[in-house]
């Protein structure tokens, strides 16, 4: 077995893991409409049963934001996820046939079901460009799966072609019956580590589960129960991998895309620039900043926490600002504080409406 600095360990990733590890996988929430009420889902209020569609963190009204966020972001490719996608089938095919003219056929395209589809229902899907489909079969099912809906589900989406797997939360059980279906099929096993959710947290708790440690949102007990599975195709992905890898790595590859000339690119993948309020083009074009190192802006920007007004990635700031590179602002801080100009050095995520990790006034 592999292990990653996040804890995570495999012996085997499906491409669409390997591009999740890059940060490259756009995540489309295609609703959060599902029933099956698992006492583990981890979806949040503002998603869980409505049918809502978000792509990433961004909220999708017309195709184009779609578009815009693989752009942004420049995904190579998208996990199909909800609620329960297929619920809404016309829906998942719009989108990776949107997905696939738009960025090609190399842009890998996976998607979540804790349905058992038949052959039509997945040949729609594989007609429509889908590359990867993995099975959330209830924990209930688990140990007699090979005799279940979702072992005849499994092979018919082998035999179109489909790159094919489970991928259930690591919680004790038997996993023999699994493993012994994967082998047939040759098929993966992704156990995702349990985590503490607002939405999940009380069913967690009366089933016994308890947080790791005080820091963590990961359950006590599923890592272990990852490590007592011994499969040919099997990946736990812990829950720091989120954060530490994944989102990390998403950040940055936005950041990459849509920084200007002036922002500088965190380790994290946040943006960092100054912001300066006030009269104070006369004092940046006499200090000899070109035009290329600072934007006007009319839009309001909040406190650490907060998004400002929809516009481009970093064109917020208070009314009547500009904005600079942090080392201009903090060079010129003092001569503009004498003109009457606030001073600010600004940390955001790269996305549209990012979140403002810190303010730092001068």
């Amino acid at each position: 077995m592999e292990t990653d600095n996040s804890g995570s360990f495999f012996n085997y990733l499906p491409e669409g893991c390997r591009l999740c590890y890059k940060g490259a996988k756009m995540v489309l929430f295609v609703t959060g409409v599902c029933g099956k009420n698992c006492f583990y889902c981890p979806v949040s209020y503002e998603r869980k049963e409505k049918d809502v569609v978000f792509a990433n963190e961004r909220p999708v009204e017309k195709d184009e934001d779609v578009i815009e966020e693989a752009l942004s972001m420049d995904a190579l490719g998208t996990g199909i996820t909800g609620g329960e996608p297929l619920l809404r089938l016309e829906r998942v095919n719009h989108y990776i046939k949107l997905l696939k003219n738009r960025f090609g056929k190399s842009h890998h395209i996976h998607l979540y079901t804790a349905l058992a589809p038949d052959k039509e229902m997945l040949g729609s899907l594989r007609k429509a460009g889908l590359d990867e489909i993995r099975f959330h079969p209830p924990q209930d099912m688990l140990a007699n799966i090979g005799s279940t809906h979702y072992r005849e589900s499994i092979i018919a989406a082998r035999e179109l072609g489909l790159c094919a797997g489970i991928e259930i939360p690591s919680i004790p059980n038997d996993f023999r019956g699994i493993l012994l279906l994967l082998e047939e099929v040759e098929g993966f096993l992704n156990l995702n580590e349990l985590e503490f959710s607002e939405t999940n947290a009380t069913e967690l708790r009366k089933r016994g589960f308890a947080p790791l440690n005080d820091i963590s949102s990961a359950a006590s007990g599923s890592r272990k129960a990852a490590e007592s599975v011994q499969g040919s195709k099997v990946h736990f992905c812990s829950s720091s991998f989120k954060d530490a890898v994944q989102l990390r790595e998403r950040l940055k590859r936005t950041a990459r895309m849509t920084a200007r000339d002036f922002d500088e690119i965190t380790e994290d993948g946040t943006l960092v620039y100054g912001i300066i309020a006030g009269n104070c083009l006369d004092i940046l074009r006499d200090a000899g900043v070109t035009d290329d190192m600072y934007i006007l802006s009319n839009e309001s920007v909040g406190s650490v926490g907060s998004v400002g007004s929809v516009g481009s990635v970093g064109s917020v700031g208070p009314v009547g600002s500009v904005e600079t590179a942090w080392w201009i602002a903090e060079d010129l801080a003092q001569e503009l504080k004498e003109a009457g100009c606030s001073v600010s050095v600004i940390e955001r995520y790269p996305v549209k409406n990012g979140m403002i990790v810190e303010k730092t006034p001068f």
